[in-house]
């Protein structure tokens, strides 16, 4: 369990292509010290264990649904990565409760950059539109963000300079995918009816 709070930005330093596998293995940074082998990782939404480590350095293998179900797969070395570690009992939930399990990879339709706002436009499938709503939470490559529109086939959401700042989203471009988890107090709303 996440909160969609990305503690770091890292870089993946390299990739290993295995039958029906990828191993990534990116810098942790700062977040090398706290990370054991287990550990679930949020790597832009996604969670992924720790399979080996070194250093600062983490590997993490990525199954054929993972590759085939997220926008890790147009990723290559050098390219950044938002990351968060595990929630702790106990911890602040400064965002919202994010599982690190992708809905759907969504394209980047419209960016509207302004004075220290930038509003994204994202398509999203018809069939998690009814998890959407305004002013709801959405995980965008696992980063927390309030929902400012909900639109036909659309959602946008607004960014502050400092969010900019601190993760990828600040990098992304027309076009681009990014992974979107759906609000999970959303979805047992739905599946209890």
């Amino acid at each position: 369990m996440f909160t969609g709070i990305i503690q770091h930005i890292g870089t993946i330093k390299k990739i290993e292509s295995k039958k029906n596998l990828l191993v990534f293995s990116i810098d942790l940074g700062p977040l090398a010290k706290d990370t054991r082998l287990g550990d679930s990782v949020s790597v832009s939404g996604v969670c992924l264990t720790v399979a080996s480590k070194k250093a600062r350095v983490a590997s993490f293998d990525l199954m054929k649904e993972t590759i085939e179900k997220t926008s890790l797969r147009s990723l290559g070395v050098g390219d950044r990565v938002n990351l968060e570690l595990a929630l702790q009992a106990g911890s602040r939930l400064g965002g919202h409760f994010v599982t690190g399990h992708v809905d759907e990879v969504a394209v980047i339709k419209h960016i509207d950059r302004k004075k220290n706002w930038v509003a994204l436009r994202l398509g999203v499938a018809q069939a998690n539109r009814k998890y959407f709503v305004s002013k709801g939470s959405v995980a965008v490559d696992g980063i927390s963000l309030t929902i400012g529109k909900v639109g036909n086939g659309y959602i946008d959401v607004y960014l502050i300079p400092y969010t900019l700042k601190v993760t990828t989203l600040g990098l992304k471009k027309h076009g681009e995918g990014v992974n979107i988890e759906t609000d999970i107090l959303a979805k047992y709303l739905f599946s209890s009816k």
